[in-house]
């Protein structure tokens, strides 16, 4: 018996498990894209659905087409739950990884995250570094691109707060903290949910709050 449950159940858990797949495989290879954002991830699954469901005499052209309605909704839901989910967006895309602190390579890091160092190195040489011991800071993002701070550079290149939600390592780089932030909000009458993204710029905090 054809179960439409049945259905969205094996699709969220396929959905899932290619999207664990590509962050435990590590982020130093995919486009500047998140993994729920790969188009390869979608075509894949879609062409499974497509594949297995259109030579099949027994699924009806309607079971086909609410199927493909399932699917899409399941990934508009998903990134609804990520772009507004700290936690979820946490889960599907990961966090930014420390890759050089202050000259200092984290060799465990770039190992966890599949980045070689033939291919950390070459990344290097692109922005005109030639000696880690110049980098402050290298971060491999989630989308698999590396932003990095030299010595001497003191711009803080990552937003305090981003669709509602406090960038943690930004708010270390620039030298302050949770606390400090919360009261410079508090005295413009805003919550960290009131805020589409806040930036730290030349030691002043630029707020841009959503305009309900």
């Amino acid at each position: 018996m054809f179960s439409y449950w049945d259905v969205t159940i094996k699709l969220a858990l396929g959905l899932l498990t290619i999207i664990l797949q590509i962050n435990l495989s590590g982020k130093s290879n995919l486009a500047p894209i998140s993994a729920l954002d790969q188009v390869q991830v979608q075509n894949y699954v879609l062409g499974a659905i497509v594949g297995g469901m259109i030579y099949s005499t027994s699924v009806t052209v309607l079971q086909y087409i609410l199927v493909l309605l399932i699917w899409t909704l399941l990934v508009l839901v998903l990134r609804f739950l990520t772009h507004h989910n700290r936690y979820v967006k946490r889960l599907i895309d990961g966090q930014p990884q420390l890759l050089i602190k202050n000259g200092q390579l984290l060799v465990s890091t770039a190992l966890k995250n599949g980045m070689s160092a033939n291919d950390l190195m070459f990344r290097l040489r692109t922005e005109g570094i030639t000696d880690i011991r110049y980098v402050k800071r290298a971060v491999l993002e989630q989308n698999g691109q590396l932003t990095i701070t030299q010595v001497g550079d003191d711009a803080v290149k990552y937003p305090i707060i981003v669709d509602g939600q406090v960038n943690l390592d930004a708010l270390e780089t620039s030298n302050h903290d949770e606390a400090w932030l919360l009261t410079q909000l508090q005295a413009q009458h805003y919550t960290v949910s009131d805020i589409y993204l806040a930036t730290y710029t030349n030691k002043q905090l630029l707020l841009f709050p959503y305009q309900h």
